[in-house]
Parts: C-alpha cells; structure tokens; sequence
C-alpha cells in the first residue's frame, strides 16, 4: 500500500529527520539515503524498518542537521597550511617582496579547509535521533496506509461476497444438472443400442462414472471455505497479505475446475462473473501489508 510518513527527532542542537515513502510491491524493498556519518549503521536501520513493514517500495530519507550546536563542518588541514606558509615565504624572498605573509594569502588556497570528522558521540546520538525519527515516520506511514486499508477491505468484501452470491446460483443450476445429464444421456443411448446388445447394468455403470464427472459439490465446499477463511483473516489486525494471495489463488483453482467439470453455458456464465471479480481480488491483495 501507498503512504507517506514523517519524523522528527533532536537533542544538544543535532537535529534528524527521517521521511518515508512506500508504494505498492508484493515484496519489501528498502531503499535508503542517509548522512555519511551513519552510513555504517545502514544494514541496522534497514533491519528496523524490516521490522515494521513486511511489504512495498521503501524509500527513506534521512538528514542530520548539527548547526544549532555553533561548532563548523569542516577543520583545516594543518600540515598542508605550513607546506603553504613556507612556499609563500620562499617566493616572498625569491621575488624581494618586503610584504609579510599573511592569513589573507592563504586562504586563497581552498582544499586547506576538510570535512570535519564527528566524534564518537556526536555520532551515536545522531542514531539514537535517527532510530527515534524512523520509528515516528513509520508509526504515520502505517497510520496512512490503515486508512487506504480500510477502503481496500470494503472493497474485497464487496467482491467476495458478489463470488458468494454467483454460487448459490451455481449451488441450484448443479442440483438440477447431474439428473438432467443422466437422462439424456439414457435417452440417447437407448435410442442408439439394440435391445439384444443391451446391458443394463454396464450403462448404469457408465451414467455413475459420468455424473461423478459432472458433480461439483466438493468444489462449492471447498470454495466456500475458502471464502470464510478469507473473511476471517480481513478482521485481523495482523499482517495478512500473503495468506490473502495464497487464498485466492486456492479461490481461483476450485471456480476454474468448476467451469471445466460443470459442462453448462449457464454455470460457465456465472463462472466467468465469479472469475472477474477474483481478478480484481488478486490485483488488490498483491498490495496489501
């Protein structure tokens, strides 16, 4: 499911922010971008966020803001600032310039300055920021993506339940349509056999054999089941979108062995009604945590 979550977390004047996005995937795959100062703690936030989301397109964002505590990002590089100073001095005197050197001259040199390494405990309170920050934008994101749930669940009962109602009517054409079958098929066997050659006893064999064929009783029942037990996991507050994939396809086994076994233009009407709406079921659950 699609959602979107933020938050925010500082302390001592470091400030971290982490927002969240997730689109619809029937696998869970996170895709990070946060500061270098905590990028090795990468594999530690994605096992968190793993945690908390089973399903979707992750994308996290996070940012570490430390200039509320009045100390620069960057330092200079000492050694490299006396290589310069000496430099200078030696073309001050090769050129007779009485000038001194001054600060002004070497900050024309601009990789004096570097990336200021943060300590070991500026860092880890910027994890603890970032794990707060993390756990608040997932707690909106879910909070988001509830909301698409519930209009995604009235949805899928409305579907299921049109594929209950397409059954009961399959439920009373398949009581009429064994005997209706076994009588034709009499009919047209006693119009076609001698009655010398005729073995009573074999045909009623063969009628038996034949309307076993035809007899979809067990496919109702199991799709049935089915069906409750995909109801039943709609009202739990548990992730359950793999046991709704995996329903629905045990949904789409029976009404196709239905359709294939049933030999009526009218069952095969309400098959392709009941199929219709599966697909839209199995399009939905693919989304669902």
């Amino acid at each position: 499911m699609t959602g979107f979550g933020r938050g925010e977390a500082s302390t001592d004047g470091i400030t971290v922010t982490t927002e969240i996005k997730a689109l619809n995937s029937r696998y869970c795959d996170i895709n990070l971008r946060i500061p270098p100062l905590l990028q090795d703690r990468e594999l530690d936030l994605k096992e968190i966020i793993q945690n908390k989301i089973e399903r979707g397109k992750i994308n996290v964002s996070a940012r570490v803001d430390t200039k509320a505590t009045g100390e620069p990002d960057i330092t200079f590089d000492s050694d490299l600032i006396q290589g310069y100073y000496k430099l200078l001095r030696q073309m001050k005197d090769t050129a007779g310039i009485e000038e001194p050197v001054n600060l002004s001259h070497l900050l024309n040199f601009n990789n004096i300055f570097i990336s200021k390494e943060q300590d070991e405990e500026t860092i880890e309170k910027a994890w603890d920021l970032l794990m707060d920050a993390t756990e608040q934008a997932i707690k909106n994101l879910n909070k988001m993506r509830r909301q698409e749930g519930l209009q995604l669940e009235n949805d899928l009962r409305d579907r299921v339940q049109h594929i209950d109602d397409v059954l009961e009517k399959i439920k009373e054409l398949a009581k009429k349509r064994v005997p209706e079958a076994r009588d034709k098929l009499l009919e047209r066997i006693h119009n076609l056999v001698d009655d010398e050659s005729f073995d009573e006893e074999r045909l009623e064999l063969e009628v038996a054999v034949l309307a076993d064929k035809l007899d979809i009783t067990e496919e109702i029942v199991r799709l049935q089941s089915h069906i409750k037990f995909f109801l039943e996991a709609l009202e739990q507050d548990k992730s359950v979108g793999r046991r709704l994939n995996f329903l629905s396809q045990e949904m789409n086994r029976e009404i196709n062995t239905i359709g294939s076994k049933a030999n009526s233009s009218e069952i095969s009407h309400h098959v392709v009604a009941a199929k219709e709406s599966l697909e839209k079921i199995r399009e939905q659950v693919q989304n669902i945590e």
